[in-house]
């Protein structure tokens, strides 16, 4: 036991090798006494327990936890108490290398929390300022601003001076944004307004216009008209949507007045069409180039004054009516064109130029051949079958014309 209570009630303990005085102890047996300065020294080592669970749970107090355990270690040459003062000593000892050690890792950590909260700020005032500038995107590109301070404000751990230049360039960019914004949105309520005068007066002149009976003048004019409103812009979204209904019933007047009486004439032109199909089934027949093309001519005149003679088809026909008519009137123009292309002296001349060249290379091989010259005769055969080739060719090209 490290400790004794003398006959007087002296409490002493044996601390570095030497026994000291720590106190008086009347109260009862020599036992008791050296048990309640036992509990004095566990007391003592609890506060250094404590310590190390502190140090082990935040590392960056080490600096503190280091002053506490200096301070409990320099106070036990005089501590009143009774227990293993050097096992304690190395303890301590210890533990205060164990904060220095700590202190330095939580100054490291610290340190690089630094360096990486500012680097997060930089990348986030670099991305405010791109927005600040090229961004047109309004609302998302506002979002991301104010996103990017709720960021902000979480981010802790840098020094005044770097954090306050730090937010000196986001709050300019968010400032910068703001500004382009606002004068954005401002030209915006300025082009609307114009748009909003410029659509006023062309509901007033399509009013103007809705009753006329000019129907082609007048449906020119309404694109025009057309192209104006699209050129103009958009109002007030109230105000477009109503002057919009309004230029929309002035047009809609007008060509639901010209569609009733093209409906109207579409009617009267029925019986030009069955006229004309009558006509069609007359001289289909008698216009037929292999009967003789002077009479195929002669024939598809005679219906091409009777049709012209019948006058107009309603609308949605005119396009069929012009096909059949067409169909007959190419018949006779492609067996005009056949025959000329038959009698072409051009092509002729060309088909007899290769036969010529093909007849010569024949005879060069022929007389080769007499010589014995049995190379150069298979040679010529083949440029007499090349050219052969081609005249035939020719041929066929004229005669399918």
């Amino acid at each position: 036991m490290p400790g004794r209570v003398d006959e007087q009630g002296t409490v002493y303990v044996t601390h570095g090798g030497a026994e000291r005085e720590i106190g008086s102890w009347q109260a009862g047996a020599p036992e008791e006494g050296l048990a309640h300065f036992g509990q004095r020294f566990d007391d003592i080592v609890t506060e250094v327990e404590l310590i190390e669970n502190r140090l082990r749970a935040h590392p960056e107090d080490a600096a503190n936890l280091r002053a506490n355990a200096q301070t409990i270690k320099d106070s036990l040459p005089t501590a009143a108490a009774i227990g293993d003062f050097a096992a304690l000593e190395s303890r301590l000892e210890s533990l205060i290398s164990r904060t220095d050690e700590a202190g330095e890792r939580a100054k490291e950590a610290k340190a690089q929390r630094r360096a990486e909260a500012i680097a997060r700020k930089e990348a986030l005032a670099a991305e405010a300022e791109e927005l600040a500038e090229h961004s047109t995107d309004w609302k998302a590109a506002g979002d991301r601003i104010r996103d990017i301070l709720e960021e902000w404000r979480t981010i802790r751990g840098i020094d005044r001076k770097t954090d306050d230049a730090l937010w000196k360039r986001y709050s300019r960019a968010r400032d910068s944004f703001n500004r382009r914004r606002g004068s954005h949105f401002a030209e915006l309520d300025r082009g609307r307004a114009s748009a909003k005068k410029a659509k006023e007066d062309l509901v007033v002149r399509a009013e103007a216009l809705k009753d006329s009976t000019d129907w082609n003048e007048t449906a020119r004019a309404f694109r025009d008209l057309m192209q104006e409103w699209k050129a103009a812009g958009r109002a007030p979204r109230d105000v477009d949507d109503k002057l919009w209904a309004q230029f929309r019933a002035a047009q809609d007047h007008f060509f639901d007045a010209r569609n009733a009486v093209n409906a109207e004439r579409d009617r009267e032109f029925e019986a030009n069409a069955e006229a004309k199909d009558a006509l069609l089934a007359e001289y289909d027949a008698l216009v037929d180039p292999a009967k003789g093309l002077g009479a195929a001519k002669a024939k598809l005149r005679e219906l091409q004054d009777k049709w012209e003679e019948i006058g107009f088809v309603p609308r949605g026909k005119v396009r069929e009516y012009e096909d059949k008519i067409a169909a007959i009137e190419r018949r006779v123009t492609d067996a005009e064109e056949s025959r000329w292309r038959r009698s072409d002296p051009a092509a002729q001349d060309k088909v007899n130029q290769f036969q010529v060249k093909a007849d010569d290379f024949a005879a060069q091989a022929d007389a080769a051949e007499a010589k014995g010259n049995a190379k150069q005769a298979t040679e010529l055969r083949e440029q007499a079958k090349q050219w052969q080739e081609f005249a035939d060719v020719a041929a066929k090209a004229a005669n399918d014309r």
